[in-house]
């Protein structure tokens, strides 16, 4: 089976990886392209691209994939260079190009998608860290037979992962990445044998992830102190929590933090305490305390570090 890769971050290059060591024949990977990265804004390769290559495997890096878009000459060169591969299967994982129809008609199987979500739940861009913002109990990994839509395709396998109450994003997507190496390395056996069955995805139960902005990196203590654990962790590492305390001229960064059940009569943000122990924030309800952060400029480090500098600074 020859089988086309697309994708771009480490999430992808854990599925790479998983076809290459399992012997599948890639002939072509399509990438994003290089792009500034570090403190020196160096070109740097994708995760995909450096496995790509380290395997001998061409690389094409197209602007676009529309015929008819902004780069027509990229997409024109991918396009025959699909048709010279002949591809029998195309497997895509956190490309980010959209895939215009002729990609999805050209492998003699389609495309299949390798998204972190339990579908229809999470469709779109986040889904691993609205899963773990909205307090989900489980999310998955999904493999889809890619169509037009945005993550609208039939479903092919579906494995389940619980989330855990000190999941971050961070974590969770390792964990994820790994799972979508096994649903598809088990997908793939199924075509193989013929007995790989597609389910239409059910109309009750779909909800969007939107993309992350910086803008919700602020920490707003009106909200309750549940919400914004889970919005801590699941903005680990991006965008990251931010919030401002008295005697620092600039937010902080909030890491990782714990509720506190406890009720107040406080106006939320009000310091309820400060100790080696945790800074303790007065919520619109319960009791928010910081465990880890990070100064403008500085390095994460647990509040126990944190908290005598800032105290005398504050005091």
């Amino acid at each position: 089976m020859r089988i086309v890769f697309a994708g771009t971050p480490e999430f992808a290059r854990i599925a790479l990886d998983a076809l290459l060591a399992q012997g599948f024949d890639v002939p072509l990977v399509l990438t994003q392209p290089d792009r500034p990265s570090g403190r020196g804004l160096r070109l740097t390769p994708s995760p995909v691209k450096q496995a790509a290559v380290q395997a001998d495997i061409p690389v094409l890096q197209p602007l676009s994939l529309r015929l008819d878009g902004k780069h027509p000459e990229d997409a024109a060169q991918a396009r025959q260079a699909l048709l010279d591969v002949q591809p029998d299967l195309m497997v895509v994982a956190a490309y980010g190009l959209i895939l215009p129809a002729w990609t999805l008609r050209l492998p003699r199987h389609g495309c299949f998608n390798i998204h972190a979500s339990l579908l229809p739940r999470w469709r779109g861009a986040a889904p691993i860290q609205r899963a773990i913002e909205a307090g989900d109990a489980a999310t998955g990994i999904t493999i889809m037979q890619m169509d037009e839509g945005l993550d609208t395709g039939d479903m092919l396998v579906r494995r389940e992962l619980p989330i855990r109450a000190d999941h971050s994003a961070a974590v969770l997507h390792d964990e994820l990445a790994e799972l979508g190496a096994q649903a598809l390395l088990q997908a793939l056996q199924e075509l193989r044998e013929g007995r790989l069955q597609a389910t239409p995805q059910p109309e009750q139960g779909v909800t969007y992830a939107a993309k992350l902005s910086k803008a919700e990196s602020a920490l707003d203590l009106s909200l309750p102190a549940d919400v914004l654990e889970r919005r801590i962790r699941a903005f680990d590492p991006a965008p990251g929590s931010t919030l401002a305390l008295p005697g620092l001229e600039q937010p902080i960064k909030v890491w990782r933090a714990q509720v506190l059940p406890q009720a107040h009569q406080a106006a939320p943000g009000q310091v309820l305490a400060a100790s080696a122990q945790g800074i303790d924030l007065a919520c619109g309800q319960g009791v928010l305390r910081l465990l880890e952060v990070q100064k403008a400029g500085g390095k994460r480090q647990p509040v126990s570090a944190f908290v005598q500098g800032w105290q005398a600074r504050a005091s």
